[in-house]
């Protein structure tokens, strides 16, 4: 299979392939354009995989942009989390970082050229005036008083907008366009507004800046992009990207494509909605492991091979969806499945004592890190007297169905002996405390001797030698599908979608590298906290189960 037929189609690689055979362009230039006022999320990654793969496949190049018109929004921490993200997920951009800013001279110019070509002009209505001139999707605006100033004194003021010399939400700069046309985005709109505030790039050498559809075609065709592409609501967009390089003066016009976004089940991924989780505090941050964002799918667990691949899966398409958590769980299940080393850990313990067993012996049983990889190894974990196991691992009385610790019965401790519990202590309370067993002490490694069936095994760590962790079960972030829908999203958040566990885990873990895969034997697949987590305070997230239980849930 040619290289060409092996890579994932879909229209826009459709209408690159023609082009190029077209001869319309002899390479492929695409970008990524983030506004740097807030962390990137899962729908940014489809972005991502989709401009940088195709700059990849095509052997061309895509710039990483910060489209950075909004001084007021915009931090350098959003900047360094973006450069991350990308890097992160296995990306590498062309040349240097492109900043919009780095245009304001070239974009104040083109301003001026349409002013003198009289398709802009200074505006003194008020920003509640403009909208009200602007009309409605049923009726046409109105043109504004001020649309038919000379030109010279269009330049005059638009001169003093630059000195300063009017406060904000006084004047701004409009296109001269259609006040009349169906398309909103073409009756006048702004270019460019007062503000007086410090940029993160140019400092103060600005007090007015560009609006954002002035800036992005115009930093497109400078940075000669042959293929611009966005989502779909950037779609009615096109016929003002379009009217500015048709009556400026540049050498590259590139075209606008667009595509649906991603809309993904039991999260939201409107950047102000967020903030808001962020500032009110309803979240630990933006890369909470329960946000979307990709520092908090990766905070989580999730792996940039993993993400990468539920974008490939979801495809690119015209058609809005709403993408099931299902999916993109699916791609991490699979990937860990294949790559995390298996460990054992106990996040409820009960204690089990083997009356048979020497007080003093400890033994090492070394067990494989994969069953169905043996060039992953093997590891060593401490055999005690004394051991964990979950409290859920053990019933005083059950049927042929549970396949666990039962009162009177036996069960195999993972990669260890058969044990039979008999007798148990409780508390006060009813609780039980201690279960104590006898083991056979034939069984490592081999079934009983005398042909007896033992069909359950559980997992268990050295309640001597295992290390205490914090364990952080994350789950969906919302109890509803789309809880963008709801009249208030913060209402909807799932209340369990963090429930904190203090338990054991077996010695070796207290190695364990941050972000780095591992499956808790029946319990699923856990990852050191890169922020919290350290050798002498261990903190584990759950990145996902080992089945999909909301599924059940969702079916019921």
């Amino acid at each position: 299979m040619s290289e060409a037929a092996a890579r994932p189609s879909n229209f826009i690689r459709q209408i690159i392939d023609k082009d190029l055979a077209d001869g319309k362009h002899t390479s492929v230039h695409t970008r990524f354009p983030p506004e740097p006022n807030g962390y990137l999320h899962i729908g940014h990654a489809k972005s991502i995989c989709l401009n940088f793969g195709i700059a990849q496949d095509y052997q061309g190049q895509c710039n990483l942009r910060f489209d950075d018109t909004n001084p007021e929004k915009e931090d350098l921490e959003y900047v360094e989390s973006i450069k991350q993200d990308v890097s992160w997920l296995g990306f590498e951009w062309a040349g240097d970082i492109h900043y919009s800013s780095d245009n304001f001279d070239k974009l104040y110019e083109y301003a001026v050229e349409l002013i003198n070509k009289g398709l802009a002009y200074v505006e003194e209505l008020s920003p509640e005036q403009i909208r009200e001139y602007r009309g409605t999707l049923t009726a046409p605006g109105k043109h504004s008083p001020y649309r038919d100033r000379p030109i010279e004194e269009n330049l005059e003021l638009f001169e003093k907008m630059r000195q300063g010399e009017f406060a904000e939400g006084t004047v701004c700069l409009r296109a001269k366009i259609d006040m009349s046309s169906s398309f909103m985005v073409l009756r006048d709109p702004v270019l460019y507004r007062v503000r007086f505030a410090s940029h993160h790039q140019t400092g103060d050498k600005w007090c007015i800046y560009p609006m954002y559809d002035f800036t992005h075609c115009i930093s497109d065709a400078l940075e000669g992009i042959t293929h611009s592409i966005c989502t779909l609501e950037f779609q009615d967009n096109r016929r003002l990207y379009d009217w500015v390089l048709e009556n400026i003066t540049v050498d590259c016009v590139p075209h606008q494509y667009e595509f649906s976004r991603l809309n993904l089940e039991y999260t939201v991924m409107s950047k102000r909605k967020l903030n808001q989780l962020v500032t009110e505090k309803l979240v630990d941050g933006w890369d909470d492991p329960r946000m979307p964002t990709i520092s908090g799918l990766r905070r989580r667990g999730f792996t940039p091979g993993s993400i990468r691949e539920f974008c490939q899966r979801i495809g690119v398409t015209k058609q809005d969806n709403l993408i099931e958590f299902g999916s993109l769980e699916s791609c991490i299940r699979d990937d860990l499945n294949e790559n995390a080393p298996r460990a054992m850990a106990v996040l409820d313990p009960v204690k089990v004592v083997i009356e048979n067993y020497d007080a003093d012996q400890v033994e090492t049983l070394v067990l494989q890190n994969h069953p169905n990889k043996p060039e992953m190894g093997t590891r060593e974990v401490p055999f005690t007297r004394e051991v964990w196991i979950e409290r859920e691992d053990f019933r005083e009385e059950a049927n042929k169905k549970y396949k666990r610790l039962v009162l009177g019965k036996e069960v195999r401790l993972r990669g260890s002996y058969v044990i039979k519990a008999e007798r148990i202590e409780k508390d006060a309370e009813g609780n039980i405390t201690t279960i104590y067993c006898t083991y056979d002490n034939e069984t490592l490694g081999q079934n009983p001797t005398d042909g007896r069936k033992v069909k359950g095994v559980i997992h268990w760590v050295s309640a001597s030698h295992g290390v205490p962790a914090e364990v952080r079960l994350y789950d969906r972030l919302f109890n509803v599908p789309n809880p963008g829908a709801a009249n208030n999203f913060a209402e909807t958040i799932n209340a369990d979608s963090l429930i904190v566990k203090r338990g054991f885990v077996e010695p070796s873990l207290t190695s364990a590298e941050a972000e780095f895969g591992y499956q808790f034997e029946r319990l699923g697949y856990f990852c050191a906290d890169n922020k919290d987590s350290s050798p002498e305070a261990l903190v584990f997230n759950r990145t996902v189960g080992l089945r999909d239980t909301w599924a059940k849930i969702e079916a019921k």
